[in-house]
């Protein structure tokens, strides 16, 4: 079973300085020409560039959120030139400012939680079907009942909820509150950077939608860094996927081989791996080996208070890097953490008496029989020396100790230098 990634700060990073960024630029006066003939083309060529990425990717979601950001913005930027140009605003202006107002927010919030399927092609011809139906409805009635539809759209319908401040029409308060509320459960849920680049980007429209006709080119760089944000959390997964583990939350090898890389000329590394674990996988199930690994993986973490990083090196190895440390000084953290990883007791339930449902759960959990185990860990540490030409064969090294603390009887730690038994670090009982 596959555990849900935890919320981290990290996922709203890039989209909340992106935003900032362009609530500095949108107050910014006496632009130069040169930003100006900037801001003119940067929403078409932010949208060509990180639509293409997405393309490339198959990245159909993003896509068009990306799409109905710039159609919004090309439908407002029709309005905002014709107002810069003769100092009066277009006679169809309230209407179509007032529609994308209302309608941003149901399609940003529709496909933002709209997941790629199976069929791409067919999930592509979808979310055209709809992007075409909700535009060809909404064109046909501006160009047939324009006053009619200005008075519905403008229409308050809840006195008492609505306050002098605000700017646009109450329904679409009601749709940014109910798209908001949507895409905060599923951040909550699945939290994504991708998840959290879809608030802080509704966030960007809400803020600039008010300010269309009032702050010059607000809709030009709020939409750019929307879609940028949107390109930029694709990249952040892209490159979650590459570097870091998903099963244990821990970077991966690619990541590992990065990191040795940039090493100087003192550090230590560490090869750690999980006692019997085909043993036990065997015995007790994936779902439980997977389970084990999780809580070698969050132990191993902790080693960041000694100056280390864990890393998933593949199957139940992890790596340990300590840069800059010496092998004295990294010996007791690996100890304490092998031995907390002994001390530690996983609770098994009967796998064959397993409620059939919540009910049955509840019912039978007082009386359920469950068993503890515990898993044990051997580790083998290498120190960079003068005759090591490369970090790669520091870690050889390390591999080396690790397989002669499995032949030391397993659940201790042992340097490269050490070459018998004798002087490993252990506890009492190995297994």
């Amino acid at each position: 079973m596959r555990r849900p990634s935890a919320a981290r700060v990290s996922h709203f990073m890039p989209s909340l300085a992106l935003l900032t960024a362009g609530l500095a630029v949108a107050y910014m006066k006496d632009l130069n020409v040169f930003f100006t003939s900037l801001f003119n083309v940067l929403p078409t060529l932010v949208l060509l560039l990180g639509g293409a990425y997405c393309g490339v990717y198959k990245r159909q979601r993003e896509l068009f959120l990306m799409i109905t950001v710039y159609i919004a913005y090309f439908l407002l930027d029709t309005q905002t030139d014709y107002f810069r140009d003769n100092g009066t605003v277009r006679e169809d202006a309230a209407v179509v400012f007032h529609l994308c107002c209302l309608l941003l927010p149901m399609l940003f919030g529709l496909f933002a939680v709209w997941e790629e399927r199976t069929h791409l092609f067919q999930d592509l011809i979808a979310r055209l079907a709809v992007l075409a139906a909700v535009g060809s409805v909404a064109l046909g009635l501006e160009q047939s009942f324009p006053q009619a539809l200005l008075a519905w759209l403008a229409d308050i319908r809840w006195p008492a909820l609505h306050g002098e401040w605000m700017s646009l029409i109450q329904l679409s308060y009601v749709a940014f509150i109910i798209v908001f509320a949507i895409l905060i459960t599923q951040y909550v849920r699945k939290p994504r950077p991708l998840h959290a680049a879809q608030l802080v980007g509704l966030m960007g429209v809400f803020w600039a939608l008010p300010k269309t006709f009032i702050l010059p080119f607000t809709l030009n760089i709020m939409c750019s860094q929307v879609m940028l944000m949107i390109a930029a959390a694709v990249a952040h997964e892209a490159y979650q996927m590459a570097f870091r583990d998903e099963l244990t939350g821990l970077p991966g090898r690619r990541a590992l081989n990065e990191r040795m890389q940039r090493l100087g000329r003192n550090y230590v590394l560490a090869m750690g791996d999980v006692d019997h674990f085909k043993k036990f996988n065997d015995t007790y199930g994936h779902d439980v080996g997977d389970q084990v690994l999780r809580l070698v993986a969050s132990k191993l973490s902790k080693i960041t208070s000694g100056g280390g990083r864990a890393y998933r090196y593949g199957g139940e190895e992890f790596a340990i890097v300590f840069a800059g440390k010496t092998l004295e000084e990294c010996m007791p953290h690996l100890d304490a953490v092998r031995e907390v990883i002994a001390n530690y007791q996983i609770h098994l339930r009967d796998q064959q008496a397993r409620p059939q449902d919540d009910l049955q759960g509840r019912q039978r959990r007082a009386a359920s029989q469950a068993c503890a185990v515990s898993v044990t860990v051997s580790i083998g540490v290498a120190e960079r020396l003068p005759e090591h030409r490369n970090p790669e064969e520091v870690l050889k090294s390390a591999d080396q100790a690790l397989y002669a603390a499995k032949g030391a009887g397993r659940n201790c730690v042992i340097s490269s230098s050490q070459t018998s038994k004798r002087g490993a670090v252990r506890t009492s009982a190995a297994s």
